[in-house]
This record gives C-alpha cells, sequence and structure tokens, in this order.
C-alpha cells in the first residue's frame, strides 16, 4: 500500500496501479505475480495475528499469487533503513544543507515535532529556492521549512512488498521512499542502495519472482 503526502497531509492512499494513474506515468513490465497491493497489505494483516499458523499463511498467499513455493517473501520492514536521519519542519533551509552536507545524504525526510511525515527535501530543491530569489539568498536560506512548499512525497507502509516497492521507484523516478505506519508516523526509509543490498545479501530474495 502506498500514500502521497502534502504537507503533512494524506492526498492520496491506495494500491500501486492507482499510485501511476494519479502520476500519470506509464507503468513499468508487468512482474509474473498477480495480485495487487490490497492482497500484500491483508497478507500483511494475517500475518500479524498470532494465533494463525504463519506457514499455511504464506502457503495460501503463494498459490493466490501464482508464486513458486520456494520463493521467499520479503517486506519492507526486512530491510529498511530504520535510524534514518530525519529534518524537523521548523529547521531553516540552511540548517538543513548543513545536515544533508554533514551526513552525506542526497535527501531526507521532514518531520514533525510528533514524527509524522512531512514532506522529503534535497539539495536540488534548496537550490531552485535560491535560484527562484537570488537577490534574496540570506533570506531564502533562514526560512523554515514550514514557510516554503514542499513537494509531495510518496511513501509506503512497512509490510509492503520489496518488489512492488521497487517497481514504483523506477517507474516514479525516485531514490527512496519513506516508510510510514498506519498513524502517519515515519518507522524507517528503503532506497535503491537497501534493495540493491538485498539482491546481493539475500540467497533467496528474488526481484523478479
Amino acid at each position: 500500500m502506498f500514500a502521497v503526502y502534502n504537507n503533512g497531509s494524506v492526498k492520496f492512499r491506495s494500491t500501486s496501479d492507482n499510485l501511476y494513474e494519479l502520476h500519470n506515468v506509464d507503468k513499468s513490465a508487468q512482474s509474473r505475480h498477480k495480485p495487487d497491493d490490497d492482497m500484500y497489505h491483508a497478507f500483511g494483516n494475517f500475518l500479524e495475528q498470532k494465533n494463525k499458523n504463519k506457514d499455511e499463511a504464506i502457503d495460501a498467499y503463494k498459490k493466490v499469487a501464482n508464486m513458486d513455493k520456494n520463493t521467499v517473501i520479503y517486506h519492507v520492514s526486512e530491510i529498511m533503513s530504520k535510524n534514518c536521519i530525519t529534518v524537523d519542519s521548523n529547521s531553516t533551509i540552511i540548517e538543513t544543507y548543513h545536515i544533508l552536507k554533514e551526513n552525506q545524504v542526497n535527501q531526507i525526510p521532514i518531520v514533525s515535532v510528533e514524527d509524522t511525515i512531512i514532506g522529503m527535501i534535497d539539495k536540488k530543491i534548496i537550490l531552485n529556492l535560491l535560484l527562484d530569489d537570488f537577490e534574496n539568498g540570506k533570506k531564502i536560506l533562514n526560512k523554515r521549512l514550514n514557510e516554503i512548499n514542499i513537494p509531495e512525497v510518496i511513501t509506503t507502509d512497512p509490510i509492503s512488498d520489496i518488489r512492488r516497492v521497487a517497481k514504483v521507484m523506477i517507474t516514479c523516478k525516485t531514490d527512496a521512499i519513506p516508510v510510514v505506519n498506519q498513524k502517519n508516523k515515519l518507522v524507517g526509509i528503503v532506497s535503491k542502495t537497501d534493495i540493491i543490498n538485498a539482491v546481493s545479501h539475500l540467497p533467496d530474495f528474488n526481484l523478479w519472482a
């Protein structure tokens, strides 16, 4: 399941298919498995019920999904970076720039004081703000993040299948997706690097299963 946040408010929450329609982009090539994100979400909830047999649940899911019984299912929560760097929405643009530079990251999530996701910011956004009003560069740099227009951000939930997230990253041309729970709290971030590491280090993981 995916969501789009606009300055802390949920604008959209649905499957990846509907996400593609929202962003008016072409779908990438269909993967071999057929189930949509609602099925993945229901499956995740099913596994969370303590009285259910996990092995039986997985076997039932693979049967419906037309997946080989030997295929191992991995959720985003298993590969995401849990201790991700964030910036508070009250921070200034110059403070945010220094955080990006010091931690050598391309982009970081913006969160409220309650850890609710607000958006994502990178050096390109900061540069565009300066170019739009170059004569007032110092004033721009001292603005707080909650005073500027932050682009919408696509998020995913912890039980999303990694294959679905990888497909959204490619189609929507994004390098990282914040992971948000049902309370809109940021619980991690998954990047292309995380997915590449999963492919490299998890012997049973296959993006095209």
